[in-house]
């Protein structure tokens, strides 16, 4: 598959979803490779759809120059499945998160993105958005969306605070993104989203993140980084990524259409919520148009954005209180599927459960965290009905031969009386 940077994304819209098929095209002599590619995105039904470039997560490090990610020429012309899939046109009517700042940790943002201006404060190098995901990712959570607003964020009244947490091309670096929490916590951020995940624990990240939660931050992570390539079916053994698995922290996964994760996601038991993580649109660092994306940054990005919401809907619930809020009103599923409209408005029980009656964004999908689970579910299941068919079996055999017998029926081979 060539490299989104390189190529272009046909957006098809079927049964009301957004889908995406990449399509090889030409590519600009300037552009370099990407590193890693957005989710490998499904293909649904549709008679037509527009082209859209897609976003890379980070460009090839092994390039002596860097290329950054090219303007794009294209705009979508209508709603994707996510933003439909999070009910936010509905959400909107209820709050847009005005009056609160959400720290995006990624690869920078440009503050005179379209329909970002005037709401972004950028630290240090984060103005430079060279690969162009973070000011996507920013576009999600806090976006207006321009002069189309359907495409609007989550939070479209929030503020950002652009933190650069990886090199120029994309490369995530524990200085830089335990440097970028620390400042978060020092601007007094309401939420911290990390869009990257870091392999190892890191003693300076873990007290960063632990003093960012005890100044009242809801902090927000990518639960994994993004795979080298998508369904490649190497076996990954399961581990925890930083600063997703540090106590506290909301870990988050991507979702396809479908419910599903995708193909080659990485494996990990540490995720609280999984979210829309493919086929979705949003702008980038230059120019007006779009960008299809995908991965798990985009989710971790769209579970900021409801935190965001979630806080400006309930300004004195703690940052606990609103991860639980989140948590709890999500669709039920094997790894919770995040409902922004339910989560700002939904009454809670006294034990933090939903009230009876809740009203739902849409009909829940399931979503399987992993095959191994699939198989084993799938034959408890089947040994539950065969078990369950042999005694219904027995029943109506017992059944049938009563009223047989009632009948005047004998077995074949029994004895009969001539009068």
């Amino acid at each position: 598959m060539r490299p989104p940077a390189r190529g272009t994304t046909r957006l098809l819209y079927g049964a009301g979803l957004a889908a995406a098929l990449l399509l090889p095209a030409a590519a600009p002599a300037q552009a370099a490779p990407p590193s890693r590619t957005p989710a490998a995105l499904p293909a649904a039904d549709g008679a037509k759809g527009q082209e859209l470039p897609g976003m890379p997560t980070a460009l090839d490090p092994r390039s002596e120059t860097v290329s950054c990610t090219p303007a794009s020429k294209e705009k979508a012309k209508k709603q994707d499945w996510s933003r439909q899939r999070l009910d936010l046109d509905r959400l909107h009517r209820h709050t847009t998160g005005a009056g609160v700042t959400v720290a995006l940790i990624s690869t920078g943002v440009d503050p005179g993105a379209e329909g970002l201006d005037g709401r972004v404060t950028v630290q240090g190098q984060a103005a430079d958005d060279c690969v162009g995901q973070g000011t996507f990712l920013a576009g999600l959570i806090a976006g207006t969306g321009g002069s189309t607003s359907r495409l609007a964020g989550v939070a479209p009244g929030a503020k950002v605070l652009a933190l650069r947490g990886t090199d120029r091309r994309g490369q995530p670096d524990s200085t830089l993104v335990t440097a970028a929490v620390r400042a978060a916590t020092d601007a007094k951020a309401d939420v911290i989203a990390v869009a990257v995940a870091l392999p190892r624990k890191d003693t300076a990240l873990t007290r960063a993140v632990a003093e960012a939660r005890k100044a009242g931050a809801v902090v927000v992570a990518a639960a994994t980084p993004e795979p080298p390539s998508r369904g490649s079916g190497d076996e990954i053994p399961s581990r925890t990524y930083w600063p997703a698995g540090e106590p506290g922290v909301l870990a988050v996964a991507d979702m396809l259409p479908g419910g599903t994760r995708p193909d080659g996601a990485l494996p990990t038991g540490t995720v609280d919520l999984a979210a829309p993580g493919a086929g979705v649109v949003s702008g980038g660092p230059r120019g007006k148009g779009h960008y299809l994306g995908g991965g798990v940054a985009v989710a971790t990005a769209y579970a900021a954005g409801a935190a965001a919401a979630v806080r400006a809907t309930h300004p004195d619930d703690p940052a606990d209180a609103v991860t639980r809020r989140l948590t709890a009103t999500a669709y039920p599923a094997d790894i919770p599927q995040l409902d922004a409209y339910a989560a700002v408005t939904t009454v809670l029980g006294a034990a933090g459960a939903p009230a009876a009656g809740a009203e739902r964004a849409a009909e829940p999908v399931a979503v399987r965290d992993t095959s191994d689970t699939d198989r084993a579910t799938g034959r408890a299941t089947l040994f539950v009905l065969l078990g369950s068919a042999g005694v219904l079996s027995l029943l109506w055999a017992g059944f049938a031969l009563t009223r047989a017998r009632a009948r005047g029926w004998r077995p074949a081979g029994a004895g009969t009386t001539e009068s």
